[in-house]
């Protein structure tokens, strides 16, 4: 099985291919929205079944909605785990989970042989709708996670990530980690899986995407057959609106490296944020574009003072982040602060002239071709139109929506939405040296 932690919010533009595909949408008897595209051109589909059930529901269980997917695709039914992974394994088929802050689920791709896809399509369904959560499945991957969990403990990054978060949304689920904390996994019961199980995988809160060599009719008796058995349940309410921070802060943290991991920004944006296209192809200038990016000139080229420079805004059901990220040595991270605000600054101010908006929107847009490579990526995309209930239509006119803007609308995006007053900035790092101080 494939576990794979991932965030859907990002899936819009993780690939830089596009087709002009029909996405039809309906619902099962059980009221289940279904996202289907036909695609004849291989004997294989993909299916993926989502849930509000991220991390955001952890309540105070950090990591149980991680963990709870981790566990689902193990045994089911009256199989073992061992069972169940050479049921799909016989016929070439597979199965993985997924997790991140707003979602949760479970995915199935089989080539479409009616006997193959038989047996995987009643695979899933057990695994789907009868998990038995087995003590020996529990204690193997709650012993993983720990560890994996003092390890995170062990690294700069994942030091500055889980404070940067803690420092943007306070008590707000987004502030807490999808793996949780060791102090909360470790406390975890096979019951408190099942129960979050019981709550979460409901056909109230699901979600299917289908995509292959089905028609539509086999699609419909497909969702049909996978919700069938779940139970109704219902829908949970709305994720708490993020409150964002009413003024900057800066933290240091100390860690014994010989370079200072650097996080700044606050919460931003929603998937739905009518400011979103002229942000993205803004923030593509500033720091979202690589090599060729105004931070990474700013910062790496001209000064020689960061291993790396970026800026990424990451939408989400509630406001998720813009954050600006570097990786500096200890005794320039103060010079390396200075330049990433000033950057920041001008970019605000000034905004981008028509030249780099050219150069941003071929970029963007040049890669967008009339196909998509694989039934893997266009499931990415379809999958985030669905759960962020986007038009049906989101891939044939996001390059045209990128083509009309403006370096006036970016300019007046960036002035309203990105308030550097406001950033929250964590370092951690080695401290400095007395004697390199002192020279300074």
């Amino acid at each position: 099985m494939q576990i794979k932690l991932v965030f859907l919010s990002l899936f819009i533009f993780s690939c830089t291919t596009q087709a002009a595909v029909k996405i039809e949408k309906w619902q099962t008897s059980q009221g289940v929205p279904v996202y289907y595209v036909n695609n004849p051109s291989l004997p294989m589909v993909d299916i993926n079944i989502l849930f509000d059930a991220g991390s955001a529901r952890d309540g105070k269980q950090h990591g149980i909605a991680a963990f709870t997917s981790i566990l689902l695709g193990t045994a089911a039914g009256k199989w073992t785990t061992d069972q169940v992974s050479q049921r799909f394994e016989s016929i070439g088929a597979n199965v993985g989970s997924s997790s991140g802050m707003d979602f949760a689920g479970i995915s199935m791709r089989s080539l479409t042989n009616p006997k193959l896809f038989n047996k995987a399509l009643s695979t899933l369904e057990v695994v789907l709708t009868q998990p038995t959560f087995s003590k020996t499945d529990f204690n193997r991957d709650q012993k993983r996670i720990l560890t994996a969990l003092k390890q995170r403990g062990e690294t700069p990054g994942s030091i500055a990530g889980l404070a940067y978060s803690k420092t943007l949304y306070g008590e707000h689920p987004y502030a807490y980690p999808s793996s949780g904390y060791i102090k909360t996994v470790s406390k975890f019961t096979t019951k408190a899986v099942q129960q979050f199980y019981k709550d979460y995988y409901v056909s109230a809160n699901a979600m299917i995407v289908i995509i292959g060599a089905l028609d539509k009719q086999q699609a419909e008796a497909t969702a049909e057959k996978l919700m069938a058995k779940l139970p109704k349940g219902k829908k949970p309410e709305p994720i708490a609106e993020v409150v964002v921070p009413n003024k900057g802060t800066t933290q240091y943290i100390s860690f014994p490296s010989t370079q200072t991991h650097v996080l700044v920004g606050f919460p931003a944006i929603t998937r739905h944020d009518k400011d979103y296209i002229a942000l993205y192809v803004g923030n593509h200038v500033l720091g979202g574009s690589g090599l060729v990016s105004k931070l990474f000139k700013e910062v790496r080229e001209e000064r020689g003072l960061a291993y790396s420079a970026s800026s990424s805004f990451s939408p989400m059901i509630q406001k998720g982040p813009f954050t600006i990220s570097l990786q500096t040595k200890n005794e320039q991270r103060e010079q390396a602060l200075k330049v990433l605000m000033d950057t920041v600054n001008t970019f605000i101010d000034q905004g981008i002239t028509e030249k780099e908006l050219i150069a941003a929107k071929k970029n963007i847009t040049g890669g967008f071709v009339l196909r998509f490579d694989n039934n893997s990526k266009l499931m990415s995309y379809v999958s985030a139109i669905g759960f962020h209930q986007l038009p049906l239509n989101y891939l044939d006119t996001f390059p045209q929506r990128v083509e009309a803007i403006t370096t006036e609308q970016i300019k007046e995006a960036f002035k309203r939405r990105v308030v550097s007053k406001l950033f929250q900035t964590v370092t951690v790092g080695g401290e400095i040296k007395k004697a390199t101080a002192d020279k300074k």
